[in-house]
């Protein structure tokens, strides 16, 4: 693999993590009474009602995830996993099936 190439599979990665990131921070903090006053007020909805709820998967998620499987090896897997869903290509597959396919990858090793 050339050097070109892992830098721009790293970049990938970390946009990848930092969007990540800004996602849990969004969902920990919320009502926040006047901006910059300090850290915001945690929401008021019961843990089991957020606990119930499915984080939104984007697909730069899916991809990364489908990206490190088939850089470990499972490339052909990841291929049969994405027509198992009914496409050719990762952006062809609903969002919503999203879920289901990263358990599916998770599956792979």
């Amino acid at each position: 693999m050339s050097r070109t190439k892992r830098l721009l599979d790293v970049i990938a990665d970390v946009r990848s993590l930092a969007d990540s990131l800004q996602a849990v921070a969004d969902g920990l903090f919320t009502n926040d009474p006047v901006a910059g006053a300090g850290p915001a007020v945690l929401a008021a909805e019961p843990i089991a009602a957020r606990l119930e709820k499915t984080p939104e998967i984007k697909l730069e998620d899916v991809r990364a995830v489908l990206a490190n499987k088939s850089r470990m090896g499972h490339t052909a897997a990841v291929r049969e996993l994405l027509t198992k869903y009914g496409a050719a290509k990762l952006s062809e597959i609903d969002p919503q099936k999203y879920p289901a396919l990263l358990k599916d990858a998770e599956l792979l090793g």
